[in-house]
């Protein structure tokens, strides 16, 4: 199945491509940081995008197995909704959506972030907002014998930013990693959507 792509899309995806020139990415990686490009217009994502060995391949065939994708945040699933029920409709979860009173200590992304993982421990999450949700989720990681599918994070911001990204590095799970402080929910739900197109 091949998606059309809007003319405003194509032209800016010519743009984006006589601007950055020659590069060292894979096709497939340059599918995702040039669709982060296009969300945010911000070319320096071509130095902070990361990936794992084999993260996009993993994530590529979870998508096509209908694999549940959980979101910390709302933004994020609703950034990847109209994509998603129109190729593969995987079950698609927003954190932050599943529980009324947080854990003690906790937010209520981070405690439904857990409450996911415990559910759905080999699903595609994606972190945009939370990087406590992203700590959480990789405090999780070392004492479990099933590993998520794919870890996009990209939490945005000043506070616990740099430690969540620095621990889900630290991390062998399958990733797509923003460094530094940069992100968000919509980076978040460029990458995912650009791994449904590679999907497709």
């Amino acid at each position: 199945m091949t998606l059309p792509i809007h003319p405003i899309m194509q032209q800016s995806f010519a743009i984006i491509d006589q601007e950055i020139g020659e590069h060292h990415f894979t096709p497939e990686e340059y599918a995702i940081v040039r669709r982060v490009i296009h969300t945010t217009a911000d070319f320096e994502f071509t130095q902070l995008i990361k990936f794992s060995p084999g993260a996009i391949a993993s994530g590529i065939k979870a998508i096509q197995n209908r694999t549940p994708i959980i979101t910390d945040v709302g933004m994020v699933k609703q950034g990847v909704a109209n994509l998603i029920i129109q190729t593969f409709n995987n079950p698609l979860i927003a954190a932050v959506e599943q529980v009324d009173e947080p854990l003690p200590g906790k937010t209520r992304t981070e405690t439904g972030l857990i409450k996911c993982w415990s559910q759905c421990p080999d699903a595609i999450f994606v972190i945009g907002n939370a990087p406590t949700a992203l700590l959480a989720l990789c405090t999780q990681l070392p004492t479990s014998a099933i590993k998520p599918a794919l870890i996009i994070g990209a939490p945005v911001g000043f506070i616990s930013v740099l430690e969540s990204k620095n621990a889900l590095r630290q991390t062998s799970v399958p990733q797509i990693r923003v460094e530094g402080r940069k992100g968000g929910s919509p980076v978040a739900a460029a990458i995912l959507n650009a791994l449904i197109v590679l999907a497709t």
